[in-house]
């Protein structure tokens, strides 16, 4: 096999994988939507509705891994307008570190996960194998969808609102707080704001379940996506390469959540780079904005329009005070540093 290019922690490059997807591409004339950047779920046509699966791994350290990997997975689902169904999923464990009651455990919290979302846990594989040093769990989802109310991040218009929930980056301040708890308390944080952090997970939390079916429900959304990896700023790059747009965001209107804020400046961490699960992107009429952040605010859910889709050839743009630059792109996610 040819050498290449090393490449780093994280997502393929998005101009890598968009060339390996259009290489590759094999597909029936059932598949609504593919392999698409910037898309997070393929959709089948199932004759009377459309099937939407997905699949996504929990790859760092974390105690919450099995309801972690039920909670990404029925996320992206529901960015489709999707009803989440069927859970399946492959558990890896490593040979040297593992035992009966670690293996419960996480059977335990898929369970509940499923339990409280109305899903079935169906099926999928387990192992023990070698050169692992944590457990990983690979999640496939599936769910239906009515074919009048599927959404897709290619849906976004010219002219619509962006509205952006509850702020970033929920999903890293809580890792940071969960993977650096010692060294938080050597430096002097106090335990109640180092737990507050990790109840992030939790409060504000990082399902984006309830929010995205209020929105697909009541309004004419066009387009849905949940910023993962690389934070707010590449999902934000993302919905514009799938849709074919541009975007205008302005700084000042995006939530950064305070102990978010202070945890991301201890660690030489940027916000807007920072792996944001929690967070939904909605683009729908600029005149249903208003409309959807009081629904959302009467379900106790914050939300705020943070710009508006331009044409392509305005690029994504943040506008910074009185200036205007384009948007930072974070190829690896920010949480990378506390692993490097």
């Amino acid at each position: 096999m040819g050498q290449g290019r090393r490449l780093p922690v994280g997502k393929l490059p998005t101009e890598l994988l968009g060339r390996l997807l259009e290489r590759y591409r094999l597909e029936d004339d059932r598949v609504v939507l593919g392999a698409r950047i910037g898309e997070d779920a393929a959709v089948l046509d199932m004759g009377e509705t459309y099937l939407v699966a997905k699949t996504d791994p929990i790859t760092f350290a974390t105690d919450q891994i099995g309801w972690y990997a039920v909670h990404v997975n029925a996320n992206d689902l529901v960015t489709t307008g999707a009803t989440p169904r069927w859970f399946l999923a492959t558990i890896l464990l490593p040979e040297t570190a593992n035992d009966e009651a670690m293996v419960e455990e996480i059977f335990r919290q898929m369970y509940q996960a499923c339990a409280d979302l109305g899903i079935s846990l169906v099926g999928g594989h387990t192992e023990i194998t070698y050169a692992l040093d944590r457990p990983i769990v690979v999640g496939q989802m599936l769910g239906e969808v009515e074919k009048e109310k599927l959404v897709t991040t290619s849906g976004a218009e010219v002219g619509d609102a962006i509205v952006l929930t509850k702020g970033v980056a929920i999903e890293g301040t809580a890792v940071i707080a969960r993977e650096r708890e010692a060294q938080l308390r050597e430096r002097g944080y106090a335990p109640d704001f180092i737990a507050r952090a990790q109840r992030y997970l939790f409060d504000p939390g990082i399902s984006v379940f309830r929010e995205a079916r209020l929105a697909s429900q009541a309004f004419n959304v066009h387009a849905m996506h949940d910023p993962t990896e690389g934070g707010l700023a590449m999902a934000l790059y993302e919905l514009a390469e799938a849709a074919g747009v541009g975007l205008l965001i302005e700084e000042g209107k995006i939530e950064v959540l305070p102990e978010c804020r202070q945890l991301c400046a201890e660690f030489g961490l940027v916000p807007l780079g920072t792996i944001a699960s929690g967070a939904l992107l909605i683009t729908l009429p600029s005149a249903q904005a208003e409309e959807l952040e009081a629904v959302l605010s009467a379900e106790h859910i914050p939300a705020s329009v943070i710009g508006h889709v331009q044409s392509a050839e305005s690029g994504v743009k943040l506008r910074r005070g009185i200036s205007t630059i384009d948007m930072p792109r974070f190829p690896q996610d920010e949480i990378a540093k506390l692993f490097s």
